[in-house]
C-alpha cells in the first residue's frame, strides 16, 4: 500500500565511478563555470546575463506581483491568478503584512524582506534535500546530480522569479522521493504540489499504471483535503473561479514578440509566433520558412505525446520491469509537452531523470542532456539595441542588451529528446521482458530495478 517506496527507485546495481563519473563531474564543473560567469557579467554589467530574465528590475516579481493578493481579496476576480489558493495562503504568512496595505509590485518588494527570506529558505532547503535524496539512491553520483539540479539553471532561474515552483518542487522531492518512509506524508506532499501546480494532476494518476489504486486515492484525497483547508484559509479561490481563470488562461496565452521564447519549456510560444497569432512573423520570416518551421515544431510536439503514450501503454502491460519513478515523469512531461508553464518546471522533470542508472546508451544519454540543460548559459546570435533599465540587485539605471538566443531553441529540443528516450528505454525494457517471460507476470520488479541499500537492510 506503499507510495512509491524507496526500494522500488531505479538505482545503479554497481556503484557508478571511472569515466562515467569523471563525466558527471565535467557537467559539474561546466555548471560552476556557468555560474562564475553569470558573477562576472553581473560585476561589469550589473544587470544577469541570458537565460535570466530579459527584465532587470523583474528580480523576485513572480512572488511579489501576487502575495499583495495574499493579504487582500482579489486573487481571482482581479488579478485572474490560475493558482489554488495554498499560494496565496504561503504568501500571507511569509510576508510582512504592514507592506501591502496600499502598495503592490515593487514597492511592497521594497518594503517586505519576508518574501526573499521565504525564496532563500526555499533554495537552500531544495538543495539540501536534493543531495540527501540522491545520496540515498547511490552515494557516487549523489554530489553531481544533486549540485546539477540544485544549483543548476532551471532551479536559479525558479529563484531569479521567485517562483513557487521552488516550493513544488520541495513538496514534489518529498511526496515522490525516497525520503519519507510514511505513505500518508508522501501523500500529503503529493497533494500540495497539486495544489502549486495544477498541471501535476498527472502525477497523482501515474501510479495506476502499476496498479496502485490506494496510493492514487490517498494523493487525490491528500489534495482535496489541502485545497479546502487552504481555500478556507483565504477565503477566496472557488473551483469555478479558478476553473474559469485557466480557461480563459489557456485561450489568450501566446508569444507576442521574439524575447517571449526567452525560456520555454516546450513549443507552444514558438507555435503561437510562427502562427503569426500575436505577432507578424511575416515581418522577420518568409512565410514558406514559417510553415515549414510550424510544422517541424508540430511533429516534434506531437511526437513527444505520442511516445508517451505508447510508454504509457507498455507500462500498464508489463509495470514491474520499469520503475515507478518513470511513470511520475511521464505524467508530468505530457502536461509540459502539451502546455507551457515555463523553462524553470524542467527541475521537476530532471528530477526523476537524475534517478536514472548508467545501463545502455539511452539512459546515459538522457543523464547528460539532463545536465546540459542545467548549464547557466546561453549563446546570443541576434542582439536587439540596448535598453536603459532599472536594475534591482544594482539599484540603479543601466545599459542592457539582449538578443535571440540558440539555447531558448534548443532546450524544448533537449526535453524532447530526453523524452524520446526514456520512453524508448520503457518500451524496449517492457518487450524483452516479454520475449524472456512470455504472459506471465513477475511477482517481483525486473533485475535493472534495484533496490538501495537503505530499503534493503
Amino acid at each position: 500500500m506503499d507510495a512509491f517506496p524507496p526500494a522500488e527507485h531505479s538505482i545503479p546495481a554497481r556503484k557508478v565511478g571511472g569515466w562515467k563519473l569523471a563525466i558527471e563531474y565535467f557537467f559539474v564543473a561546466t555548471i560552476v563555470a556557468g555560474i562564475g560567469y553569470v558573477v562576472y557579467f553581473y560585476i561589469n554589467n550589473l544587470y544577469l546575463p541570458q537565460p535570466f530574465f530579459y527584465e532587470p528590475s523583474g528580480v523576485f516579481m513572480d512572488w511579489y506581483s501576487l502575495s499583495y493578493y495574499g493579504n487582500h481579496p482579489g486573487a481571482y476576480n482581479v488579478a485572474g491568478t490560475i493558482y489554488p489558493p495554498l499560494s496565496f495562503v504561503i504568501m500571507k504568512f511569509a510576508s510582512a503584512s504592514a507592506c501591502y496595505q496600499s502598495t503592490t509590485g515593487e514597492l511592497s518588494r521594497a518594503c517586505d524582506p519576508w518574501g526573499v527570506v521565504a525564496l532563500i529558505s526555499g533554495l537552500l532547503l531544495n538543495v539540501v534535500l536534493t543531495f540527501l535524496t540522491f545520496r540515498k539512491l547511490d552515494r557516487a553520483t549523489a554530489f553531481p546530480r544533486a549540485f546539477a539540479l540544485g544549483l543548476g539553471l532551471p532551479m536559479l532561474y525558479a529563484f531569479e522569479r521567485g517562483n513557487m515552483i521552488l516550493f513544488t518542487y520541495t513538496c514534489v522531492l518529498l511526496g515522490f522521493g525516497p525520503l519519507l518512509k510514511s505513505a500518508r506524508l508522501r501523500w500529503l506532499f503529493a497533494g500540495a504540489a497539486i495544489n502549486f501546480k495544477v498541471y501535476l494532476i498527472g502525477a497523482a494518476l501515474a501510479p495506476l499504471l502499476h496498479r496502485r489504486w490506494m496510493q492514487t486515492e490517498g494523493i487525490l484525497l491528500s489534495m482535496v483535503l489541502v485545497y479546502l483547508g487552504t481555500w478556507a484559509i483565504l477565503g477566496e479561490g472557488s473551483p469555478n473561479q479558478i476553473i474559469e481563470n485557466v480557461t480563459f488562461y489557456g485561450k489568450t496565452f501566446g508569444a507576442s514578440r521574439i524575447l517571449d521564447m526567452w525560456y520555454p519549456s516546450s513549443f507552444i510560444p514558438a507555435i503561437s509566433l510562427l502562427k503569426g497569432t500575436y505577432f507578424p512573423i511575416s515581418t522577420l520570416l518568409d512565410s514558406r520558412v514559417s510553415d515549414a518551421l510550424l510544422v517541424v515544431c508540430l511533429i516534434l510536439q506531437h511526437s513527444a505525446q505520442l511516445m508517451i503514450l505508447l510508454a504509457a501503454a507498455a507500462i500498464w502491460l508489463r509495470p514491474e520491469a520499469v520503475p515507478r519513478h518513470r511513470s511520475v515523469f511521464f505524467a508530468i512531461a505530457m502536461a509540459l509537452a502539451t502546455s507551457e508553464a515555463g523553462g524553470y518546471t524542467q527541475i521537476i522533470l530532471l528530477l526523476f531523470v537524475f534517478m536514472e542508472r548508467w545501463r545502455g546508451i539511452a539512459l546515459p544519454t538522457a543523464i547528460i542532456i539532463a545536465y546540459l540543460l542545467c548549464i547557466p548559459a546561453e549563446w546570443v546570435v541576434a542582439k536587439v539595441p540596448p535598453m536603459v533599465r532599472w536594475s534591482y540587485l544594482a539599484n540603479r539605471d543601466i545599459i542592457a542588451t539582449y538578443g535571440v538566443g540558440v539555447f531558448a531553441i534548443l532546450r524544448p529540443i533537449l526535453g524532447i529528446f530526453i523524452i524520446w528516450l526514456l520512453s524508448a528505454v520503457t518500451i524496449r525494457d517492457v518487450w524483452s521482458d516479454y520475449r524472456k517471460r512470455g504472459v506471465k507476470p513477475r511477482l517481483r520488479p525486473a533485475p535493472h530495478v534495484q533496490l538501495p541499500p537503505a530499503a534493503a537492510s
